[in-house]
């Protein structure tokens, strides 16, 4: 069979051999039970990596995310988000289905709010208001450009949350890529927050799961409310056997994906495709194909064609995202087939 490369997220990523070992070999318990050894330790695993109290393994981050909206909100409040979030976007309506509360979406193109406009997004007191209960992040920020931010661009957020007694909730879905980008570590990155959620899918290669870490309190009302939404799980250790290689083993390979990612910028740039280079990059590479003369959609088909995958976003940009199945020599294929393409256009 023909060897594919798939660009098109690092939730692609294949668990590794030794991750599906360490699934075969899984001691087990009952989670709900609260006796799966295995649960148990990568559980405290994440609550120590990120200097939090608790940690809870959930399914997927989006389920972490909602969770976290369920505990901070009652069915008539409001909190913020970033428009191009993927707790606005992505979870089919998660917030008001789940949780009975309304989103109020702010635009940002660099991952902060602009202060001036989240503290008129905080309702004040009124009989015809929603409460504002909630404000949430996204480190790396926007799924199809990957920004990392540092920590110190959120401090007029924290003082704004600050004044109003609001919660912060991190939807940390890559926080391991933004915290290697701005040269920290991610209980540093994410100290002033309530809670935060990670994946182990996505550049950490585990085959699924999410870890939502918070306070004793906050993880507690967390496992009441996975099992509200049959997200309860008996025989778990089969799953947190690779979350706990993840987190101690896949974590140091991620700057291998970000040399990668600089590299197919480099390589872009020389073919004449434009790169976006707003912002502190990670794994993912943002190309717009139309000063080669191209639109995204039969760019991306031609591609597919020599096995490459890679994700169409608008008319004329894509997305490639480097990943654990991705080493350094695929990146010198791919960017010979992008030139190839780009001759046969000619």
């Amino acid at each position: 069979m023909e060897k594919i490369l798939d660009l098109r997220s690092d939730t692609v990523t294949r668990p590794t051999a030794e991750m599906r070992e360490a699934m075969k070999n899984a001691i087990v318990g009952d989670d709900i039970l609260r006796d799966d050894p295995t649960v148990i330790r990568l559980e405290e695993l994440a609550a120590e990596i990120f200097g939090k109290e608790a940690a809870l393994l959930t399914i997927s981050g989006t389920m972490s995310n909602e969770i976290a909206v369920m505990i901070y909100t009652k069915p008539g409040d409001e909190i913020v988000v970033f428009s191009d979030s993927h707790l606005y976007n992505l979870e089919t309506g998660g917030i008001s289905a789940l949780s009975g509360a309304q989103p109020r979406p702010l635009k940002s193109d660099s991952g902060t709010y602009e202060p001036g406009e989240l503290s008129e997004a905080i309702m004040p007191p009124g009989v015809q208001r929603a409460r504002t209960q909630l404000i949430c992040l996204e480190n790396t920020f926007h799924l199809n450009r990957g920004l990392a931010v540092a920590k110190n661009r959120y401090a007029e957020t924290i003082a704004i949350a600050q004044k109003h007694d609001l919660p912060i909730f991190m939807d940390g879905a890559r926080i391991f890529n933004a915290a290697l980008a701005t040269n920290t570590t991610v209980a540093d990155l994410v100290s002033f927050c309530d809670s935060v959620d990670v994946c182990l899918c996505k550049g950490l290669a585990a085959p699924l799961g999410s870890m939502l870490v918070g306070s004793k309190d906050f993880i507690d009302e967390a496992r009441r409310m996975r099992q509200r939404i049959g997200g309860g799980m008996r025989q778990a250790g089969v799953i947190a056997a690779p979350g706990i290689l993840a987190l101690t083993k896949m974590v140091e390979r991620l700057p291998e994906d970000h040399e990668n990612a600089e590299k197919m910028r480099l390589g872009l740039e020389a073919l004449g495709i434009r790169v976006d280079r707003g912002g502190v990059l990670t794994n993912i590479v943002n190309l717009d194909v139309s000063p080669a003369g191209w639109k995204a959609a039969p760019f991306a088909d031609r591609l597919n064609g020599y096995g490459i995958k890679v994700k169409v976003c608008s008319e004329h940009t894509l997305r490639m995202v480097t990943h654990n199945d991705i080493p350094s020599r695929d990146i010198s294929f791919i960017l010979d087939t992008i030139g190839n393409v780009l001759r046969e256009q000619r």
